[in-house]
């Protein structure tokens, strides 16, 4: 049995905080996996940038109400559904990301959770465990997957390595160099094209 990994945001739905950042003119809102490969610290800034100015999940929530998947997206998801079981692994959370999951067709998805206090600020997050994407991977192997993976970001790259095969799709230029060993797409034909090669190979 082969199953397809993919993450969601940069591969599926543009990026939900580089879309806040440009709504909300906050420039420091755009830092995303792609420039900072520390997770943690990266959340740390967002919620510290959310308390400066004041800005609470429904402030955000209105922002993905009015974005939708990438152009494509829908369809090559659709497509690969009817000969994979396909899983979503996200460092997104479900408050962002279920709106966006409807315009898909509710594939199944993998992230974590926010906390919000009693007006609807952002106080904390809840990782669902470290570096999940991985150990997601790595516990589909142990029920005898085969599973192939793709992703834009460093924190899809420990996902790459821990599959039977890794793609990228789309990365920043950065990501490129240092994993040289990942084939790279640029759209959804060419990712398609990479999945189908290494369905035959694994």
């Amino acid at each position: 049995m082969q199953l397809v990994c993919l993450d969601l945001e940069g591969v599926l739905v543009p990026e939900i905080w580089i879309e806040f950042a440009d709504r909300t003119g906050i420039p420091e809102l755009r830092r995303t996996t792609r420039d900072e490969p520390d997770y943690g610290k990266l959340m740390r800034g967002r919620l510290a940038l959310l308390e400066q100015h004041k800005l609470g999940l429904p402030d955000i929530q209105k922002v993905i109400a009015a974005m939708g998947p990438m152009p494509g997206a829908r369809e090559f998801l659709d497509d690969l559904r009817l000969r994979f079981q396909v899983i979503i692994l996200s460092d997104t959370f479900y408050e962002f990301a279920m709106p966006l999951m409807q315009q898909l067709g509710l594939p199944t998805l993998f992230c974590h959770k926010l906390e919000t206090d009693a007006r609807g600020f952002v106080v904390n997050y809840r990782l669902r465990m470290p570096n999940q994407k991985m150990e997601s991977v790595r516990r589909f192997k142990e029920i005898n997957f085969k599973v192939i993976a793709a992703g834009d970001s460093y924190n899809d790259t420990a996902m790459l390595g821990e599959a039977h095969a890794g793609i990228l799709f789309h990365p920043p230029e950065s990501v490129i160099r240092e994993f040289p060993q990942y084939p790279v797409t640029m759209n959804y034909a060419e990712l398609d094209a990479e999945i189908r090669k290494a369905s035959e190979r694994i």
